[in-house]
């Protein structure tokens, strides 16, 4: 979570910043029933001449970690040169994926429904829409060392807590606590300068980190650091929101329709692969990787290759009610510069 919320912090500021350049979507359903009539078996699309592929860029949200497997045992498999596809994937910029994908210089990228808010709506929104799950779940959550109280949110009462200063971090924080019957207030909020979530908890740098369990929460299992953790989702179902998420450039995908269902039937393989052979799937993250700690990388993906698709029929989907219920939180509690309409930021219509 440390790693996302620093990024997110500066994605956020730079995008609250840029001009509205959303296209119109007056022809999209139009376009997608046309592209979805090209592919009659939509879960084994027709291959493109190997010649004449379509060059595709693919911007991470951070670092590669088990989050992106599928991806990468896509590429490693030839999923996507079966389906016609060059897929480049790269690290994202200063001013994040969001933006690299809504210039149009990336066709799609990682982002999450919290941070990528600013760009789906308000004076900053880009063309980008979020297009499939990653994971299933919100396993994120507050991590501490065990025995210290805080195995439930009152029990951050007196405690401190880095914290990255963002409104819907504080607002979420603030919701649980007293839910669950604590004063938010009496919370001790310090800066964020954690590096590493096991050294942090070890020498008592801060009380509480949020993370995601899959990593930051599987590696002090890793380092044999015992821990209490509940999970944000756990104390109100309205935090079971999507991230992270697959994200697309509107305008490029109204005008390649059928690539980007090959695409995502593509990347749907690699991660239906990396959910039933884990070690083999962490092995290919590791090739291409192999900076990654491989005892994490593999304890890691046998826990995420669980949420990968959960408890759905079909990996990727996101069920609107719950994408929605998230932003009407927003939009209750006023963190948002507007009111933020249904449906917005995502489609479920690529999906195969």
């Amino acid at each position: 979570m440390k790693k996302r919320l620093s990024a997110v912090l500066l994605a956020c500021a730079l995008l609250l910043g840029v001009a509205a350049g959303c296209a119109a979507n007056n022809q999209k359903s139009e376009t997608k029933s046309e592209a979805a009539g090209e592919s009659a078996t939509k879960d084994s699309p027709a291959t493109a001449d190997s010649s004449d592929k379509t060059k595709i860029t693919f911007v991470l949200d951070w670092t590669p970690n088990t989050n992106h497997t599928g991806l990468y045992v896509a590429q490693d498999k030839g999923y996507f040169d079966d389906a016609g596809l060059e897929v480049e994937i790269v690290q994202p910029p200063e001013d994040g994926a969001e933006m690299l994908v809504g210039s149009g210089k990336a066709q799609f990228g990682v982002s999450f429904q919290d941070s990528m808010l600013p760009a789906v709506a308000g004076e900053g929104k880009v063309p980008i829409e979020a297009v499939a799950a990653l994971v299933q779940h919100n396993t994120s959550g507050i991590i501490s060392l065990k025995g210290n109280g805080m195995d439930k949110p009152k029990g951050m009462e007196g405690k401190t807590y880095a914290t990255w200063d963002l409104p819907i971090e504080k607002a979420t924080l603030k919701t649980v606590v007293e839910k669950d019957g604590g004063d938010f207030s009496k919370v001790k909020l310090i800066p964020s300068t954690v590096t590493d979530e096991v050294s942090a908890l070890q020498s008592k740098q801060v009380d509480a980190i949020w993370v995601f369990y899959g990593w930051a929460g599987v590696a002090t299992e890793v380092a044999g650091l015992e821990t209490d953790y509940f999970a944000f989702k756990d104390i109100d179902p309205v935090f079971d929101y999507y991230t992270p998420v697959v994200v697309g450039n509107i305008d490029w995908m109204q005008q390649n329709a059928t690539q980007t269902m090959r695409f995502l039937s593509a990347l749907k393989k690699g991660y239906e692969f990396a959910i039933d052979h884990p070690d083999e799937a962490a092995d290919i993250l590791l090739k291409a990787a192999p900076e990654l700690d491989s005892t994490l990388v593999k304890a890691s993906q046998q826990y995420l290759s669980k949420e990968y698709k959960a408890d759905v029929e079909k990996w990727g989907y996101m069920d609107p009610e719950r994408w929605n219920a998230f932003y009407n939180w927003i939009n209750d509690n006023d963190l948002f510069e507007e009111k933020i309409a249904e449906n917005t930021g995502f489609t479920n219509d690529y999906l195969v």
